[in-house]
């Protein structure tokens, strides 16, 4: 019976407390670990978002390790243990191959940020401004107030327009007036009307030209430079002021249109 203790149950019961130790104490090791990387992510200014998810991820593969490490203690063949683990990982992976791609751009939309939250952007064909930039999907306020969920794999594969980036805008705007019109007259109103405007910076300079001599009319282009919250104001405006002032001075706005010869034939 004693032999049988010594050889048998003593030993188990050590593996087994020493199991417990290595659990335990990895439990302990595991947490300061996390605390020491979350310090140093935060004083690197990284997302807070993306900070729990790496913290939550870490935390999830060093208890995996360590509970490796207790079971070995137990005697325990890991070896098969972990052959499951990855198999089980690559199968998931496989079946998540989507929603990886995604959580990957969420990633690097996070730690690069080519916009942040209250940006006007313009992703995956679709325009409004972002309320939330989670790990999977961005969410999109569109400016008629619907709210788009966009997958971060899309965002981040195509064109990011960020509108918000620049403190400035430039206005583009074109106005045709007729071939019978003054031309220095309608230039000299268009001048007028920007430099009445005190939203327009000036500087760069607001630059006003004829562009072109198109089929039914001259063609101006206007192009001032605003802060950028006021870029939609100022086009509104703008091109309300022009027709007005046009239709006062009697400069036209032609439309298109086609003169057509009739030959009477005998």
């Amino acid at each position: 019976m004693e032999n049988f203790m010594s050889t048998y149950i003593t030993p188990w019961i050590m593996n087994v407390i020493l199991a417990i130790a290595i659990f335990v104490i990895g439990r302990y090791v595991i947490k300061m670990i996390l605390s020491v990387v979350e310090k140093v992510l935060r004083k690197s200014r990284v997302d807070e978002m993306l900070i729990k998810f790496i913290s939550s991820i870490a935390n999830v593969l060093l208890l995996l390790f360590v509970i490796v490490a207790s079971l070995d203690q137990l005697g325990v063949d890991t070896t098969s243990l972990i052959a499951v683990v990855g198999a089980a990982g690559l199968a998931v992976g496989l079946a998540l191959q989507d929603s990886l791609k995604n959580f990957a751009a969420g990633v690097l939309l996070i730690v690069f940020r080519p916009f942040k939250e209250g940006d006007f952007v313009e992703v995956a064909g679709t325009s409004g401004v972002a309320e939330h930039i989670n790990i999977f999907n961005t969410v999109l306020k569109t400016p008629d107030n619907r709210e788009v969920i966009v997958p971060n794999g899309a965002i981040y594969g195509g064109v990011i327009v960020n509108f918000s980036a620049r403190d400035t805008r430039r206005v583009d705007m074109v106005f045709g007036i007729g071939y019978d019109d003054d031309l220095r007259k309608a230039k000299e109103i268009l001048q007028q009307i920007i430099a009445e405007d005190d939203r327009i910076l000036p500087e760069p300079e607001a630059v006003i030209a004829v562009s072109e001599l198109a089929d039914s009319s001259v063609n101006f282009i206007v192009r001032p430079w605003v802060n950028s919250a006021d870029y939609w104001g100022v086009l509104w405006d703008t091109t309300e002021k022009v027709k007005l002032r046009f239709d006062e001075e009697g400069i036209s706005i032609p439309y298109p249109q086609m003169d057509v010869h009739l030959h009477k034939q005998d």
